[in-house]
């Protein structure tokens, strides 16, 4: 199980109520356990924090708004993922704007990549 230190779990608490609306649509799914599988959000992983985690499919997601595609954000995420990946994860990046316009089909995404279980790649996904 991936575990963050004590600073790294403060702010995991902290996102946890501060939630955006797509962070929030895609909990409400999530939390359900759609195929039997538990996720965590805002999940403290490392020196990082997990939008939501699934221990049991080896799987990390990312809600990525448009904030991701500027300046130095690729990078970033291309470094975090990377960090995920050398742990066996995979990192499911999912525009947040397709949350909004497309739940079902995001929830549909989500269990694939889970049941795949293709630990260790990086998969983006937009409508």
């Amino acid at each position: 199980m991936l575990q963050g230190d004590g600073v790294v779990g403060r702010r995991a608490r902290s996102l946890r109520q501060d939630m955006s609306a797509p962070e929030i649509t895609l909990w409400q799914v999530l939390r359900r356990r759609p195929g039997g599988l538990k996720f965590r959000r805002q999940h403290p992983a490392g020196p990082y924090i997990a939008d939501f985690y699934c221990h049991e499919a080896r799987l990390v997601i990312e809600v990525d708004s448009e904030a991701h595609s500027r300046g130095d954000r690729p990078e970033r995420d291309a470094s975090r993922d990377n960090w995920f990946a050398d742990r066996g994860l995979t990192t499911l990046r999912i525009a947040a704007a397709d949350i909004q316009k497309n739940i079902e089909g995001v929830t549909v995404q989500v269990m694939n990549h889970a049941a795949s279980g293709r630990a260790g790649e990086d998969i983006s996904w937009t409508s």
